[in-house]
C-alpha cells in the first residue's frame, strides 16, 4: 500500500494540539497556516488570517526577513502587542532545495516571565528578612514542622555556643541543658509561649525565651523563639547596685570647711553641728528649703567617727508610702507582688555603721512614722513580709522645713517621734538673715558656675550685689544658684563682670499675688485664721499657675505632697 497523505483537515487538528502557536507563510508572506495557539496570541480568529499577508496580521513579525535571508532565526524574544514571546523562526525548502516559504513556532512566557519576577521578589525578601534577622542583638532560632532546627542568627550562635552545624537538621532540645524545649511546646498547641526561664549551652546560660508558630495558609510550618539573655541582666543589675553603693558611701562629700558662716546664728548652728557631730545622738535639721540641710548633714557625717562607712540619703517625700517602707526596712522573699527574688535590704541595715539622712521627714505617713519610732528606740527594723527583727546601727540625721509642733496639733505627726528626733535640733536661717554672707556665697557659686561653664567671669559689680543683697531670698541658697547661674547665661564672651542688666529681674518672674486681706474679728481662734489665709493665699497661687500643682508647690516653697494634702484639707480640687 502507497503513503496516506494527511488531509488539510486533519493537519489543522494536529497542529491545533500542539501548545505552542504555530504560524507558516508562503514566498509572499501570506498566511497560509496557524494553529489555535497562534490564534491566542495573535488575537484574530485564524480563519481570517488565512490569505492575510503576516505584517498586517503581525507588525512586529521578522518572517519576511527569515524569506529574504533564507536563515533561521532561534531563541528570539519579541513583543506581540502586551504579550511577551520565544520564538524560533526557519525558512522551508522543498526536496529539490527551492525555498518555498517560512514558519513560525513561539510561545506565551508572560506567565513564565510574571512567576519569575515573583521568585525573585520572594528572594529579596527572604534575603532581607535574613539581613534583619541576622544584625539584630536577640538570639533567634527557627524549626520546621518536625521540629528540626532550620536557622539561627550570630546572636544565637554568641549567646549558647552552638553553630549551624549543631543546630541545623538537629531535634529543638538539642541546645537546652535545663528546661523543657519551647518550640516543641509551640508545635504541640500551635500557640505562642511567652517569657520561659531555662539555660541553654555548655556554660548554661540562663535566659528568658519567647516563641511562637510559623503558620503559612493556616498551616504550622514550625516555630520561632527569641531568647534573651538574663545572666547578662543579672550582672548588669549587679554592678549598677554596687556602684549606688559606692555613690551612697561617698555621697557625703562636704564638710564644716564648705559652709560659709560670717552671720552669728549661722556661725552658731554651725557650732551646734560640730558638738553634736561627736556623739551618737539623733539631729534635727531645720529650715527652709534651699537653706543647705543637706550639706549640715554631710558635714555632720564626715566630723563623727562613721565617716569612713555609709552615708545614705533617702527624700522621704519623693516614695511613695509603700515602696518608702520597703526601701528603708527591706523585705524578705515573696513580701509583695513584684519582690526580688530572695527579698532585699532595707537602706537602714546598709546604713549601719554608718549615717542615714532622712531628708524632709515631715512628710513620712503616721503609720511610717510608728515603725521609724521603733528604729529609733529598739535599734532594730523588721523586713516588709517578715516577723524577725534585725539589729542595725545607724546614726538618724532628720530634717524638715515642716513646722513641726503645728503638725503635731493637726494630728499629722506623732510626738514621740517629735522628741525622739529632735534630741538635738539645729535651726539653719533663712539667706534673708544672712545679709553678711550674700556676697561671699555669689562670689563662691561663680567659681563653680567658671569650672561647669568654662567660663572666666572675674567678679559681680557693686550695684549688681546691692540688688541681690536687697531681695527676699524666698529660695534661700538655691534661689541664690539659680540666679547666680542664669547671670552667668546672660553675658557675652567679652564681658567678665556680673552687673545689674545680667542678673533676671528678680521678683517679677514670680506671679503678682497680693496677700489676703485680714478682718479682725472677736472670740476667732488662731488656727481658723491662719487655716483661712493658708487657704485663700495657695488658691490664688494655684489660679495664677492655672493649677498647675508642680509650678505651684515650687512656689509656695512646699513638696508637692504637702500641696496636695493642703487641696484636699481645703476642697481646692
Amino acid at each position: 500500500m502507497g503513503k496516506r497523505v494527511l488531509g488539510l483537515h486533519e493537519i489543522q487538528v494536529i497542529l491545533d494540539s500542539i501548545y505552542d502557536a504555530i504560524m507558516a507563510v508562503d514566498l509572499q508572506g501570506k498566511i497560509i497556516l496557524m494553529n489555535k495557539g497562534a490564534e491566542k496570541i495573535v488575537g484574530v480568529p485564524y480563519e481570517q488570517c488565512l490569505g492575510k499577508d503576516v505584517v498586517e496580521m503581525v507588525p512586529s513579525t521578522r518572517l519576511p526577513r527569515v524569506l529574504a535571508e533564507k536563515k533561521p532565526e532561534l531563541n528570539k524574544k519579541q513583543m506581540v502587542g502586551d504579550i511577551s514571546i520565544v520564538t524560533n523562526r526557519m525558512p522551508v525548502f522543498n526536496q529539490r532545495g527551492q525555498l518555498v516559504g517560512a514558519v513560525a513556532v513561539f510561545r506565551d512566557i508572560t506567565e513564565v516571565k510574571q512567576l519569575a519576577e515573583k521568585v525573585t521578589n520572594l528572594r529579596e525578601v527572604q534575603v532581607t528578612l535574613e539581613s534583619i534577622i541576622n544584625s539584630t542583638e536577640d538570639a533567634i532560632s527557627v524549626v520546621d514542622q518536625d521540629g528540626k532546627g532550620i536557622m539561627i542568627n550570630p546572636a544565637y550562635k554568641k549567646l549558647t555556643g552552638f553553630t549551624e552545624n549543631d543546630i541545623i537538621g538537629k531535634p529543638a532540645s538539642v541546645d537546652i541543658s535545663e528546661g523543657e524545649s519551647v518550640h516543641e511546646k509551640v508545635l504541640q498547641t500551635k500557640q505562642p509561649v511567652k517569657s520561659v526561664k531555662m539555660k541553654v549551652g555548655p556554660l548554661n546560660k540562663e535566659v528568658l525565651v519567647d516563641a511562637a508558630p510559623l503558620i503559612v495558609d493556616d498551616k504550622l510550618k514550625g516555630s520561632v523563639a527569641v531568647i534573651h539573655d538574663i545572666s547578662e541582666l543579672k550582672r548588669l543589675n549587679e554592678e549598677l547596685d554596687k556602684a549606688k553603693r559606692i555613690i551612697r558611701k561617698l555621697e557625703a562629700k562636704y564638710t564644716f570647711e564648705d559652709i560659709i558662716a560670717e552671720e552669728p546664728n549661722m556661725k552658731m548652728a554651725i557650732e551646734q553641728a560640730k558638738n553634736a557631730a561627736v556623739t551618737p545622738a539623733t539631729v534635727l535639721l531645720r529650715g527652709e528649703s534651699g537653706t543647705g540641710k543637706e550639706l549640715f548633714a554631710h558635714a555632720i557625717h564626715n566630723s563623727s567617727n562613721r565617716k569612713y562607712n555609709q552615708f545614705i540619703r533617702v527624700n522621704c517625700a519623693a516614695i511613695s508610702e509603700n515602696l518608702l517602707e520597703s526601701e528603708l526596712f527591706g523585705y524578705v522573699d515573696g513580701a509583695f507582688t513584684g519582690a526580688k527574688r530572695g527579698g532585699k535590704k532595707g537602706l537602714f541595715a546598709q546604713a549601719s555603721g554608718g549615717t542615714i539622712f532622712l531628708d524632709e521627714i515631715g512628710e513620712i505617713s503616721l503609720n511610717l512614722q510608728a515603725k521609724l519610732l521603733r528604729v529609733l528606740q529598739e535599734r532594730e527594723i523588721v523586713p516588709v513580709g517578715d516577723t524577725k527583727s534585725q539589729n542595725v546601727d545607724a546614726r538618724v540625721i532628720a530634717a524638715t522645713n515642716v513646722n513641726l509642733e503645728e503638725a503635731i496639733k493637726e494630728g499629722k505627726f506623732r510626738e514621740d517621734l517629735y522628741f525622739r528626733i529632735s534630741v538635738v535640733p539645729i535651726f539653719i536661717p533663712p539667706l534673708r538673715k544672712r545679709h553678711k554672707e550674700i556676697a561671699l556665697l555669689a562670689t563662691h557659686l561663680l567659681r563653680k558656675f567658671n569650672q561647669e561653664y568654662g567660663r572666666s567671669i572675674k567678679g559681680i559689680s557693686e550695684e549688681a550685689l546691692r540688688i541681690l543683697q536687697g531681695y527676699y531670698w524666698r529660695g534661700n541658697v538655691r534661689e541664690l544658684e539659680n540666679v547666680i547661674g542664669r547671670a552667668i547665661i546672660n553675658m557675652d564672651f567679652s564681658e567678665n563682670v556680673i552687673g545689674p542688666n545680667h542678673l533676671p529681674h528678680l521678683g517679677e518672674e514670680k506671679q503678682n499675688i497680693n496677700t489676703p486681706k485680714l478682718e479682725i474679728s472677736n472670740n476667732v481662734p488662731l488656727a481658723s485664721v491662719l487655716d483661712s489665709v493658708e487657704k485663700e493665699y495657695i488658691e490664688k497661687v494655684l489660679e495664677a499657675n492655672k493649677y498647675n500643682k508642680t509650678k505651684t508647690a515650687k512656689d509656695l516653697d512646699i513638696s508637692i505632697r504637702s500641696l496636695y494634702n493642703k487641696i484636699e484639707k481645703y476642697n481646692l480640687q
